[in-house]
């Protein structure tokens, strides 16, 4: 059992990268598709929608698939699978984040942004000090619904090789013909997804003076 506990940490290690990873650079880029699916400029717009379209109306296992194997196919070219698989998860979760944001954006009274220029507010100082907590606030328990489901998604990374948790405990699985290592591991992403949602009840906690 130490053993298999070992074996399952090392996965959990890979997990974890590709939780971080994957919120490091989705949250940044959802706001960036969000404010160009919001533009004016009507082909930005267009050609961002059509980018959420695809990313929420295919699998994410069938864009892992493509991003790891069309480069070969197309370009002759090929690349890290990790990197692959980072790609793949930032592409398609941005897009989740952009609709939560773009939602929590356009749910704001206009009479706000009015009222901040009749006080001299410029834009920006608006956006930031007065919209952007209200939108943060708002869009918190949509955005953790959503990280509690990369948690479980990681689990997809298995289908590039990746040695993730849930494919060291297939290997572990099938190497001593038991299913123990498979629920050892959903006990791993159970605490995994507890301290997730944990950590955006405190944070939603601590926002309720915007109530």
């Amino acid at each position: 059992m130490a053993n298999l506990i070992f074996q399952l940490f090392k996965g959990l290690n890979f997990s974890v990268r590709i939780f971080f990873l994957t919120l490091l650079f989705s949250l940044p880029f959802g706001f960036v598709v969000a404010k160009g699916r919001m533009s004016k400029i009507a082909p930005v717009r267009w050609i961002t929608d059509l980018y959420i379209q695809i990313m929420r109306g295919t699998p994410l296992i069938l864009q892992l698939l493509f991003f790891y194997f069309a480069p070969f196919y197309i370009f002759h070219a090929s690349y890290d699978r990790f990197f692959a698989v980072i790609l793949a998860y930032v592409l398609n979760y941005s897009a989740y984040f952009a609709e939560i944001y773009r939602s929590g954006l356009q749910s704001m009274d206009k009479g706000q942004y009015e009222a901040s220029q009749v006080l001299g507010f410029t834009k920006a100082y608006t956006f930031f000090h007065v919209i952007l907590p209200q939108v943060f606030k708002k869009i918190l328990p949509s955005v953790g619904n959503e990280v509690v489901t990369l948690v479980k998604d990681t689990s997809l990374a298995s289908t590039l090789g990746i040695a993730e948790l849930f494919r060291v405990a297939q290997t572990s699985s099938s190497r001593v013909f038991s299913t123990t290592p498979i629920f050892v591991a959903g006990v791993f992403y159970f605490i995994m997804n507890y301290l997730v949602a944990k950590f955006f009840d405190v944070v939603e906690r601590k926002l309720d003076y915007y109530e």
